[in-house]
């Protein structure tokens, strides 16, 4: 039996738990009180600091496009093609199982929990497209679901319309064509946004977001390409710190910048993934980095649950509303931003963890016999 290849990229991990934080933040912070909705430190911390929170749907997608194609060009470059129907297995065993559950969560469990609790279950979402991961069309015609679990869905869908087509164009082409291929993908991205300048549009359908899973894509392929790669390799410490500096003042002032001016709003998804990709290239190859992401490796190990961590995080928002309720614990600015959103995220990580070890592991171990390449 020939022995499997092995490719990890040590640094992800804490790439994709950050993400989900930046998510995580992003949809904290819940109150009903005007007194607290009105604070300066509330509107600071809400909007100021994480209103762009919805930033790491895009890191996620660009980090997917990178990874993903990696591995299919490096299966296709050792093996001379490309198991689709083994890629395909792979991708329903790490998402179908979890994803299925929060689609019954949305569905069954929260509007019994509602209706428990006194209230009225109004949920507007469609379970067809739900079940048949086009949701993000279903939000883009519906806008938010009652089930805040069914919400953050749609970037899922996204991706899993990616992984049904990409490995058949990957298959179809020879690999030296994929960057002509990739260019013409971004540039139908930007065409749509062009064509149709709608918000809901830009950050949910899919022929605007497939542009960051490409861009991705683009930099797996040219990492591989040893003059580009070396590039990344000798990166200067300046040039790194212009990289990071630009992804922190696109994530505090990203409104400023890109949507006053119609030009700009199209090309922004653009600009933010190819800053993006730049901090994966550097965290992955860079030799002059001022810290390397494995090394974190708290963060690092909470990263390997991302995927729980950004399906199940509404879960631990919600149980810890209700809780903060009944105790009371919800009067202040400060337990709001600081009690509230700590104990959400430590309640989210033990349902994630959770999940991982007794639900999706089994999933993983059989995912396994569809790899040719493993970590």
């Amino acid at each position: 039996m020939t022995e499997k290849k092995k490719i990890f990229f040590p640094h992800l991990d804490g790439l994709r738990f950050f993400c989900f934080l930046s998510v995580f933040l992003f949809h904290s912070f819940h109150t009903e009180f005007d007194s607290i909705k009105n604070s300066g430190v509330y509107t600071f911390v809400k909007k100021d600091l994480f209103g762009n929170g919805n930033i790491g749907v895009n890191f996620f997608f660009v980090l997917s496009g990178f990874l993903i194609t990696y591995l299919l060009i490096e299966e296709k470059e050792s093996r001379s093609t490309i198991d689709v129907k083994s890629f395909w297995m792979r991708r329903i065993l790490r998402i179908w199982p979890l994803y299925y559950f929060c689609v019954f969560f949305g569905f069954v469990i929260f509007p019994w929990i509602k209706v428990h609790f006194g209230q009225t279950p109004m949920e507007t979402a469609d379970p067809l497209y739900y079940i048949t991961f086009t949701n993000n069309f279903d939000f883009i015609s519906k806008g938010l679901p009652d089930s805040s679990v069914l919400g953050v869905l749609w970037s899922i869908a996204i991706e899993e319309q990616f992984y049904l087509l990409w490995p058949l164009l990957l298959v179809i082409l020879p690999v030296k064509h994929y960057p002509k291929a990739f260019i013409l993908i971004i540039a139908g991205s930007l065409a749509f946004r062009a064509a149709f300048p709608d918000p809901v549009l830009y950050e949910h359908h899919t022929l605007s977001c497939i542009g960051d899973l490409t861009i991705g894509a683009l930099g797996a392929y040219l990492c591989r390409q040893e003059t580009f790669r070396n590039r990344i390799e000798h990166l200067g410490r300046p040039a790194i710190i212009a990289v990071y500096l630009a992804f922190f003042i696109i994530f505090f002032s990203r409104e400023q910048l890109f949507w006053g001016n119609y030009y700009i709003r199209v090309v922004e998804r653009m600009i933010i993934a190819l800053v993006i990709l730049l901090i994966i290239l550097e965290q992955n190859f860079s030799k002059h980095s001022f810290y390397k992401m494995g090394n974190f490796k708290a963060v690092s190990k909470l990263g390997t649950i991302s995927y729980g961590l950004y399906c199940l995080h509404f879960i631990g928002i919600l149980i810890t509303i209700q809780l903060s309720k009944m105790l009371h614990m919800n009067n202040n600015v400060w337990e709001v931003l600081l009690l509230e959103t700590s104990a959400a995220l430590l309640i989210t990580i033990l349902i994630s963890r959770f999940s991982y070890n007794y639900y999706e592991r089994f999933f993983l171990k059989l995912k396994e016999k569809f790899a040719y390449i493993t970590k």
